[in-house]
């Protein structure tokens, strides 16, 4: 936010200097972000008045003017000057540059001092000065004429207040009540104690009793409408000097004289308002949420597209402004308009929040509204504006219509002064706590060691104890915090060694030969569609570009995109990584502080691996990596835990090349070759394998259990049985593990056999798989008895679950 200081100064003026006002402001949390002066350096020009302008007798483009500099100059006669201005005529007021005058610095830093010349052959002291030869402004058409009653030999930087400086502060959102000089004003009368000098506001007097019927049909979009009818008005009216002079140093070029007094009552008071033109609205103005299909033409020439979530002001035919954001162009006051309905209202912040940004454009409004603007003052900030237009257009004005549908509740804050002295760490008493309080224009009852604090309507961010914590050290003064060591020792917080951590986790998966990748949460809902399966998912408000318009619910598209960033770069080998948040649609998530009401936003770990399968090598062929490559990364992952791997259908997968990955029995993700589909439909050379995971179950890890070391030896027998070919790995291990023989160890297969025809032993759609078997007892020696009825009982085990029998 920029204004002059000149201006916060005629509210609250503390006997303090430019630079310590800006520091002072610094220190109590608004930022002081840059101090500019209003104009360059420069001296010798004064206000001067032509008095001839005659054509130059050697040249069409010149005039030569008698000018009026004042008595102090040339024993006060008259100058002659040579100016080529087209607007140098008789009778105006502009700058005139003396000689030996220094005008500000060009390009190269160096001022241009002015002396006598001689301009085709016409002698010439001094120069008359455009707005930009002054580096006020950009506008270089002609000289810069004055007010007509400027004195006469003035100082330019006197007249004009040129040795102001523009402040720009850089505010938090939490400061809404500081987003107008008289805000900022407030806080300085309250950081120095140096009175503040209100706007003197003075109701206007009715001279018609004609109303606009308002009614307002949303009370969770408006709380209070405030509005008047003001008849004759001269929107031809000239916007005064000094209207037009703050509005720019506050960054606001002048427009016309209505929206001149609009904006000018929001850098004021901080009320945005809106000026309809009476004529142009159907009947009256309802105040409601827009309907699917509505469209409205903005002031700024778009035309947006309105829902049932945005806000509007409408008449009986159709909506005429955004709420809280920006009028419509059917009723904008122009040169032809004669009356006018001025309107102040309070919006409420969640309902303007977020609804600009969402048409790519953003109004100071806005974001005011959308920050919290004071619901109690909009019946006086109406009178304000009409006084203002009254005096600068004329006309008359009708009876204030002030509708109340329905206000912020300010809760109670107690606070409690020993917490206070705790939280800032000095000591502070219930009489400091209440000082400042009263400075602020807080009201607040007491009692022994608590102080509760009913915050004011312009205070939004006065909720919780802290906020009143921050007030007591923001007033007293952050320098006078005493430089003391902390006297708790600072002590890392210690993991749970059952977790792994997330950085620790990111080692590993690149120890396996994978590059981590940072994606966008919003992706294009082709993937969603094609990858995920994911028909409707969460939509953008505002994308940053038009194909990321959604949210992703999983990360396999993400991966699909660098792997072709990748190829498109000429990489032959491409192994990719992400840990990152999926958005899942979720009725049964609540609204907090972390979480949003109806979307879930688990972590995830995915990963996908292209091309060969290891680096070029001598030893070895190069092959192309498979699914059981990247099984075998995932079973490395999680060792010593064991993964179990399910067939399984996936929208993104090769429907005969893929899996369920379970971890103890549960679901934690999938694992597969992508499908051929999108292969040909994303233009890669061959199928990837990919794999996405829940991370909290990658992040679980067992803690290691220590065990004896055995006293007696193992025995080994390998077992080779006929099974049917749709018999797996983990069927076959399953059932040896459950065969509850005590005295296996472990098993592990080590061969498979299928024989390229049938034959006596193994007939169609048959195979051979053989199994190790390791037993053991720690307590005694295996007899040759106990051994035999081990394996019988797997033997047995197999045949009854999977058919099995012993191969001959």
């Amino acid at each position: 936010m920029q204004f002059p200081e000149s201006w916060l100064r005629s509210f609250c003026n503390p006997p303090l200097n430019t630079q310590e006002l800006a520091d002072l402001l610094t220190m109590s949390g608004l930022e002081v972000e840059e101090l500019r002066p209003v104009a360059p350096p420069f001296h010798g020009i004064v206000v001067a008045e032509i008095l001839e302008a005659e054509q130059h007798p050697n040249a069409d483009k010149l005039r030569v003017c008698k000018v009026n500099a004042g008595a102090a100059f040339n024993n006060g006669e008259l100058l002659q000057i040579v100016c080529g201005a087209p607007n140098a005529r008789a009778g105006i007021k502009v700058p005139l540059a003396t000689v030996g005058a220094e005008l500000p610095p060009g390009e190269d830093g160096k001022a241009f001092k002015i002396g006598v010349g001689k301009l085709r052959g016409v002698e010439s002291f001094g120069m008359l000065c455009s707005a930009r030869e002054l580096k006020l402004s950009e506008e270089h058409g002609g000289l810069f004429e004055l007010a007509l009653d400027a004195p006469v030999g003035q100082n330019i930087r006197e007249h004009l207040n040129l040795d102001d400086t523009l402040f720009t502060l850089k505010l938090t959102p939490n400061l809404a009540h500081c987003l107008s000089v008289y805000g900022v004003a407030r806080e300085v009368s309250a950081l120095t104690g140096t009175p503040l000098q209100a706007p003197a506001i003075s109701p206007v007097q009715p001279q018609h009793d004609a109303k606009l019927p308002v009614r307002i049909e949303a009370a969770d979009l408006c709380g209070r409408f405030s509005g008047r009818i003001v008849r004759g008005v001269n929107t031809q009216a000239k916007t005064p000097a000094w209207m037009v002079d703050r509005l720019a140093r506050c960054g606001q070029r002048s427009v016309a004289p209505l929206v001149d007094i609009s904006n000018y009552v929001m850098f004021e008071l901080g009320r945005p308002s809106h000026i309809f033109d009476l004529d142009k609205i159907d009947r009256e103005l309802v105040i409601r949420w827009a309907k699917k299909g509505e469209s409205l033409k903005l002031l700024n020439g778009n035309t947006v597209e309105l829902d049932e979530t945005v806000g509007v002001v409408a008449d009986a035919s159709a909506p005429e402004s955004l709420a809280g954001i920006m009028g419509g162009d059917a009723t904008a006051v122009s040169d032809d308009t004669r009356n006018v309905y001025v309107e102040a209202a309070f919006w409420w912040p969640k309902a303007v929040a977020g609804r600009s940004r969402r048409y790519n454009f953003s109004t100071d409004a806005g974001h005011r509204f959308e920050r919290g603007v004071d619901p109690a003052d909009t019946a006086l900030h109406i009178e304000r504006i009409t006084q203002l237009i009254l005096e600068i257009c004329g006309g008359e004005a009708g009876p204030l219509d002030d509708q109340i549908s329905a206000l912020p509740e300010r809760k109670p804050v107690a606070l409690r002064v020993a917490r206070a002295a705790k939280v800032i760490g000095m000591p502070v008493t219930q009489e400091d706590c209440a000082r400042v309080f009263s400075r602020l224009g807080l009201q607040f009852s007491e009692a022994p060691g608590v102080l509760t604090v009913t915050p004011p309507s312009w205070r939004f961010d006065l909720q919780i104890e802290e906020d009143l914590i921050e007030e007591i050290i923001r007033v007293q003064g952050y320098p006078s915090l005493p430089n003391t060591p902390p006297l708790a020792p600072v002590v890392a917080k210690v993991a749970s060694e059952s977790r792994r951590a997330i950085h620790a986790l990111r080692h590993a998966v690149a120890a396996r030969d994978y590059f981590e990748t940072i994606n966008f949460s919003f992706v294009e809902s082709r993937w969603e569609a094609e990858l995920a399966g994911n028909s409707h998912p969460i939509q953008l408000l505002n994308p940053i570009a038009a194909p990321l318009a959604v949210m992703r619910s999983s990360l396999i598209g993400s991966l699909i995109q660098a792997l072709r960033h990748n190829l498109s770069r000429r990489a032959s080998r491409v192994r990719l990584f992400e840990i990152g948040r999926v958005f899942l649609r979720d009725a049964s998530v609540q609204e907090s502080d972390s979480s949003i009401a109806g979307v879930a936003q688990p972590m995830r770990l995915a990963g996908l691996a292209f091309g060969p399968a290891d680096q070029p090598q001598w030893s070895q062929r190069d092959r192309q990596v498979d699914f059981f490559d990247v099984k075998g990364d995932l079973e490395a992952l999680f060792a010593p835990r064991q993964l179990q791997f399910k067939p399984a259908q996936h929208p993104a997968l090769h429907p005969g090349r893929s899996a369920r990955v379970e971890l103890d029995g549960r679901d934690i993700g999938v694992i597969g070759e992508l499908h051929p589909k999108w292969r040909q439909g994303y233009e890669l050379p061959s199928a990837p394998v990919l794999f996405e995971l829940d991370l909290p179950a990658v992040l679980e890890r067992q803690l290691p259990a220590a065990q004896a070391i055995p006293r007696q030896q193992s025995v080994l027998r390998d077992l080779a049985v006929i099974v049917g070919e749709q018999v797996s790995h983990d069927a076959l291990m399953q059932t040896i593990a459950s065969a509850h023989a005590g005295l296996i160890r472990s098993a592990r297969l080590f061969d498979v056999f299928k024989p390229t025809q049938a034959n006596a032993e193994l007939k169609d759609g048959e195979r051979s798989m053989a199994v190790r078997l390791e037993l053991l007892d720690d307590e005694a020696t295996l007899t040759d008895e106990r051994i035999e009825q081990t394996v019988a009982a797997v033997v047995a085990a197999l045949a009854e679950q999977l058919g099995a029998r012993l191969r001959g």
